[in-house]
Formats: structure tokens, sequence, C-alpha cells
């Protein structure tokens, strides 16, 4: 062990502890002067000082649950389970969170936790001794720190305002500030700064490649991806506060140009990452701790140490239900909307990799669910190496994909050419090829007609490619679209119901029988191995076909399209996204406590 480091890593720790002492809205005291100097005078204490602004991407109340699984979680694909109540997860995915709903508090407070860690090697680096007197190797890896936490401080207010809008924006530590009762920035200056910061951030943080860091710390392909990601949202619609309405923004071009640019240079650095061509091995990988086999994952935020500050709940929160007297025991806790299940082609690999039609009982052995009772299957207890009660299982989040950037790619090239490009086309084809790549034949061609024709399949695909992942929401509020996918579910589900329409061949009931679970086995074989009855050779039609009229000997019959209920549709507690409202529902309240606490800081969006 090296003694030297680890006490300093020690030291830093304890120093980080009273920049964070107070957990008041960027109500965060300060070290001394030499306390800080000696921290940014030396690379190690530089490097813990960087791991601490790492750790606020983690835990319960930031990627680990919160912002991943709870706020995120609120579109066409999934939504959390149980019944609406306005102070609880449940009001965020039915869009009325009150603003006493404590879910939303310290998500809020840890983001710019992150920011004023951020914040104080962004200032401090520059004038540091070793920066500025140092050798060339010392002074190389400060700047990387540097582009680090630039990079971070950027995702941290991304995040802040995709969910909360026009927010106070600190770009120094908060002993530089008379007081820290900032007022909200509109987002268009923050996000002209964060553009900066990452064109210069993406100056001297290496690609993959050229190092052998993981993907849960920051490469040149990050740095460009939430460049690109940013830019679109600069773009794209959003949330006004004067007046209170969707805006699309300004000078639009110049950020599809800023988008476009961005991911095609990652789009040349395939060796860095590449799409991988086993779509349930990018899933299977962060479940068990490893590298997914071409690097597609290009950032993750790391889980780890099995507690709520450091590690996540995915896979025991959400993902694939295990009976809590099962061998594993968790997830469950959000559900697919039936109508996304028929979403996809019935030969789409992506199909039962983000969606389980079973579930795990407490005898270890799958049984199939009802049609309202679907649960996201990226994440799955099962294919960690966690068993028992443990609610911490180190699976990472995944933040981007290497698929994110060609469909980012593709809608930045339809934009500023009005129509798609042959690179357009190639890189949607790209992405939908590999969720048929073995049955290429069954693979719906891609819409070339024009813009709209094109926009519409790259609406689709990111439907059917991010399922889960919490980016479809966005995706439909930088969009504008967020209204009319709600109006055009709500048809869809009450089409399901009345089993007419795209529905009509939906079976009543599912008829099976209670089976052996493999963990080990790829999603679409546990799947076609359920045992399920069918009349016919192609048990994969099961899910597709009108059942029979009875119950066969020896099955056990379950509601499928009859377990569709009208309150599914339009009721006060379990309605999906029963309380959406346009120009409102866009954005969350901000926490009241938190209002409270700055005289300056105001709720807005009829909150």
């Amino acid at each position: 062990m090296n003694t030297k480091r680890y006490i300093k890593i020690l030291g830093v720790s304890l120093i980080l502890l009273t920049f964070n002492s107070c957990d008041d809205y960027l109500d965060v005291n300060s070290p001394s002067n030499t306390s800080e100097s000696e921290v940014y005078n030396d690379t190690d204490y530089t490097y813990s000082a960087l791991i601490a602004v790492y750790n606020q991407l983690a835990g319960d109340n930031g990627y680990g649950n919160r912002i991943s699984s709870i706020i995120g979680q609120a579109a066409d694909d999934f939504k959390t389970s149980g019944d609406y109540s306005c102070n609880d997860r449940r009001g965020i995915s039915m869009y009325a969170a009150c603003a006493t709903n404590t879910e939303l508090d310290r998500p809020f407070r840890q983001l710019y936790t992150g920011i004023e860690r951020a914040n104080l090697l962004i200032f401090n680096i520059p004038n540091s001794t070793v920066y500025t007197t140092g050798s060339n190797s010392d002074k190389a890896l400060m700047d990387r720190y540097y582009g680090e936490a630039l990079t971070l401080r950027a995702q941290f207010y991304y995040e802040l305002i995709r969910n909360w809008g026009d927010v106070p924006f600190q770009d120094k530590p908060s002993s530089q500030y008379e007081h820290i009762f900032l007022p909200k920035t509109d987002r268009d200056e923050v996000y002209e700064v964060l553009l900066a910061d990452l064109e210069k951030a993406s100056k001297v943080i290496p690609w993959r490649a050229e190092s052998n860091d993981p993907t849960s710390r920051v490469t040149k392909a990050y740095v460009k991806g939430l460049r690109a990601r940013i830019a679109l949202a600069r773009a794209g619609y959003s949330l006004r506060r004067n007046p209170v309405q969707m805006v699309k923004g300004t000078d639009a071009n110049k950020y599809y140009q800023i988008a476009r640019d961005e991911t095609f240079d990652i789009m040349q650095q395939r060796g860095s990452h590449n799409l991988n061509p086993n779509y349930e091995d990018v899933f299977r990988a962060i479940n068990e701790g490893r590298m997914d086999n071409t690097n597609e994952m290009i950032f993750q935020v790391g889980a780890f140490g099995g507690n709520s500050r450091t590690d996540s709940k995915l896979g025991y929160y959400n993902g694939l239900r295990h009976n809590a007297a099962s061998k594993w025991n968790g997830g469950g806790g959000l559900t697919a909307l039936p109508t996304y299940f028929y979403e996809f082609n019935r030969y789409d690999q992506r199909r039962d990799v983000t969606i389980n039609v079973f579930e795990i009982n407490a005898d270890d052995l799958s049984q199939v669910v009802k049609i309202d009772a679907l649960t996201d299957g990226k994440f799955r207890k099962s294919w960690t190496k966690v068993t028992g009660p443990s609610q911490n299982l180190g699976i990472n989040w995944p933040v981007l994909r290497f698929a994110d950037v060609l469909l980012m790619y593709a809608e930045a090239e339809n934009e500023l050419n009005a129509g798609p490009t042959a690179s357009a086309i190639e890189a949607l084809r790209e992405v939908r090829a590999r969720a048929f790549s073995q049955n290429p034949s069954q693979m719906p061609e891609v819409n070339v007609g024009g813009h709209d024709a094109f926009f519409k399949e790259i609406v689709q695909e990111r439907l059917l490619e991010f399922g889960g992942e919490s980016i479809r929401k966005y995706d439909l509020i930088r969009w504008n679209l967020l209204g009319d996918v709600v109006t055009q579910t709500r048809q869809k589900l009450q089409r399901l119901l009345d089993g007419t329409g795209e529905y009509v061949n939906v079976p009543k009931y599912i008829y099976y029988k209670v089976g052996s679970y493999t963990p080990s086995q790829n999603a679409q074989q546990t799947v076609l191995s359920l045992d399920t009855y069918f009349v016919g050779t192609d048990k994969g039609n099961v899910f597709y076909a009108p059942s029979a009229a009875s119950t066969p000997t020896g099955y056990t019959r379950i509601n499928w399209q009859t377990a569709m209920v009208a309150t599914m549709i339009n009721d006060e507690r379990k309605g999906w996204m029963q309380y959406y409202k346009a120009n409102h529902s866009e954005l969350l309240p901000i926490f009241q406590d938190i209002i409270n606490t700055n005289y300056n800081l105001t709720q807005d969006y009829g909150y």
C-alpha cells in the first residue's frame, strides 16, 4: 500500500467534510486558506478532491436512485408503480408533485454540493504552485483534473436545468461571494458558459484509447457527448418563466452544428467507443460490474461501498421483480406501459432486454405477469452476484452510450440540412440493425422521405433504444412533443383496453406454467423458454395472437389484454400522467424549504 497516498487521501477527505458540513442550500463552510492551499498544491490531494466531486453523482440522492429512477421516469416507456400522492415519487411520475415533496429536496441540494466541490478545483487549480511552476507532467495532470471538474460541473447544471429550469448560477466557491442568496439565472446564459467550459475541457482530457481509465471517469468522448446534449437542449424547446410557455431556443442551427460536430468527432474514435453488436451485453456488463465488450458505455456513474451515499439501488428499487422470499429479493418499482411493449417489433432484440414479461416467485421460479405489471429489464438483481436482502448492488447508472451519439448525430444532420443526409440515415440504420441482427429480414426500413418523416424515425428509434434510461421524458420536452404523446398514448391505451386497432389480435389471456429460471440465459431465450401455451409452431407469437378459448389442462390462466382497466388511463390515483398540464408540468417545483432559505429565489412555472 502507498502509505503516503493513503494519508493524503484521508486528510483531504476530512478537509472536504468541512466544505460540506451543512446541508442548507449553498451553505458551505470554507476551510482556512492554508488548508485549501495545501490541497491544490499537491497532485494527490487534488485528485482526492476531484474524486469527491465524482461522489456527488452517486448515492440515493444522485444517480443511484432518485435522479435516475424516480425524477427521470415519467414518459411513454416507464412510470413509477403505485397510487398517486403529490408528496412522494408517484406525484412526480403523474406530473403533480407538490413543493413539499421530499423526493425533490436532497437531489437538488446534492447537485449544488457537487457544483461547490467542482468550483473549488476550478478556482484553485490555475493559481496553484504545482500548476504554475511544477513539472510538465504535473501541469498536464492538473489540466486534466481541471477539465474533469468543468465537465462534472456542466453535468450537475444540466441536470438542474432540465428538471427545474432557471436556477441560481454559481461559478466560484461560496467563500468568494459576499452572500450566497443568488437569484435565478436565465438558462441560456448558463448553457453558454457550459458549452464554452466543455470546449475547453475537451482540449485537456484524453480519449479512452489514450488512457486506461474506466468509463466511471470522464474521457474526451463524454466531454463532447455532453456538449452535444447541452447544445441540443439549447436548440430545443423549454418552459420559460416570462411568459410561462414552451419556447424554442434562439439561433437553433448554431447549436445543432455544435451537436453535429461533437458527435461526428466521437464517431471517428471507434477505437475508444463503438456500438456493441450485442445489445444485452451493454446492460449485462453494468450488472456484472465490468466493461461491455466494445465500450459502448461512454460514461456511467460508479456505484460502490454498500451504502446510501456512494452506492445505488438500481436493480433493487427498479428492475426485474424478485419475490421477497426468493434468493434475490428486490425490483419492481417501475412498470412499463402496456402499450410500450407493443411498440417493439417482436423480432427486435431490445424488447426482452428492456421489458420483463415475467417475475421470480418465492421458489426462485419464473412466472408470467399481467400486462399491467411489466417491469424494466436492464437492471436485474439476479444478473449481479448479490443475493439476499441487500439493497445496494453496485450497479452503475448509464449516462451516455455510443448509440446515443449516433442518434444525436442523425438528428442534428437532419435539422441542419432540412432532411436526412446519407450519413444520418446510416447512423440511425446502424442502431436499428443491431436490434435486428438475428433477424435482419424483419428489420423495418428507415423512412427517408424528408425532414419530418426522418424526424419521426428518430423519435421512435430513441423510444425503443433508451427505454428505462431516463432519456425519453427529456427528449419529448425538448421536442415539445410531451403533450402530443400524452394524448396519443391515452388513445393507444384505450384501443388496447377495447382490443381494437393495432391491438385487435392481442390475446385476452396468457396460459403458463411456473418454470425454472436461469439468469445466465440471455433475455430473449428466457422469454422463449417460458412455459406458455400457444397453438402453432412459432411460440414467439404468443403475445401477438388471440388466446385459446379455455384454459389448457395443467396451465394457469393470467389476464393479459383483459388486465387493462379504465383506471389505468384516467383515474385520479392510478391514471397515467394523470395531472399533466402543458406549459407547467414540463418542470418540477423547487422544494419549498429551499425557497424559504433564499429570499432571492422564486418558485415560478405555476407552482
